[in-house]
């Protein structure tokens, strides 16, 4: 499996095309697809890698995991793109309406593992911080902590502290 990771500032040029990063293209071959990301941005993803996402998909509608109309979502934003010889791909109208990218700006292109993920910079940069206080601890107020799978002992201190909980209490006599 290969692993995309790290993250690059590019822009989208006049046509909508977007150069990914050397690392990247490298593992991608001649086609790609791109399509509908969670929380707006827009997802590349390798061919196989995307036949095998459409399989799963399909088969989690079938099971009722899954709403019709996400697969329909998913289905009907996605195009496949050739890389060209300068390692560049288009990104049409409709993702970059989606993901609200603009021709002639600047974009982020940030590795996912299993795919690559192309963002506004301002969402980016939000979406980034998110994620980076929740690996510094400081997740919302009664998740759990992916590592433990337990409420953290800060957490339910400062729920507590706002008389969210019940501390224990010793029975009456």
């Amino acid at each position: 499996m290969v692993l995309f990771v790290g993250t690059h500032e590019r822009q989208l040029d006049e046509k909508g095309r977007l150069a990914l990063p050397a690392s990247f293209r490298t593992h991608l071959g001649e086609h790609c697809y791109l399509v509908f990301g969670d929380d707006q941005c827009v997802n590349v993803i390798p061919s196989a890698e995307f036949e095998t996402m459409a399989h799963q998909l399909v088969a989690r509608v079938e099971r009722g995991e899954v709403s019709r109309q996400r697969q329909r979502a998913v289905a009907s934003s996605a195009s496949m793109v050739a890389v060209d010889k300068q390692g560049r791909v288009m990104v049409d109208d409709k993702l970059r309406a989606y993901a609200d990218l603009t021709t002639e700006s600047r974009v982020i292109v940030t590795g996912n593992f299993t795919k690559i993920e192309i963002w506004s910079p301002q969402r980016f940069a939000r979406i980034n911080e998110e994620g980076t206080s929740d690996l510094a601890g400081e997740t919302q107020l009664g998740t759990t902590d992916s590592t433990t799978d337990s409420t953290t002992d800060s957490t339910k201190q400062q729920k507590e502290d706002r008389g969210q909980t019940t501390p224990m209490t010793a029975p009456r006599p």
